[in-house]
């Protein structure tokens, strides 16, 4: 079992940044796979970036390519999510998900750890 609890989160402005932390814990091997999810109100649940934390590689949902940058700190056990050039459509409540996979770690895969969520507000 593992736990994950998200920080990070809040109002920014059109245009902003913010950086997502995600600390795992609650069991002696971490997560090979973890990914942030997001979900606007009145919209279903998105993925918005993977990672393989065994220093594989990096995926990411085409709305977020070259303003979103996920990464994992191996030595704190934690997932981050830098959120550049923020947009008014990014507005969600974004979730850390994991899930011990020995295949590729794509959003695509059933995710079955997850977060309570941090609520990101963007306005124009």
């Amino acid at each position: 079992q593992v736990q994950l609890v998200e920080s990070g989160g809040g109002s920014v402005q059109n245009g902003g940044s913010l950086r997502l932390s995600c600390a795992a814990s609650g069991s002696a091997a971490s997560p090979r796979c973890m990914a942030w999810f997001r979900q606007a109100p009145g919209k279903e649940r998105e993925g918005v970036a993977s990672i393989d934390t065994n220093g594989g590689p990096t995926y990411y949902a085409d709305s977020v390519k070259d303003r979103f940058t996920i990464s994992h700190d191996s030595a704190k056990n934690t997932l981050y999510l830098q959120m550049n050039s923020l947009k008014p459509e990014d507005t969600a409540v974004y979730y850390c998900a994991a899930r011990y996979y020995i295949g590729s770690c794509s959003l695509g895969i059933l995710y079955n750890y997850w977060g309570k969520g941090t609520q990101v507000t963007v306005s124009s």
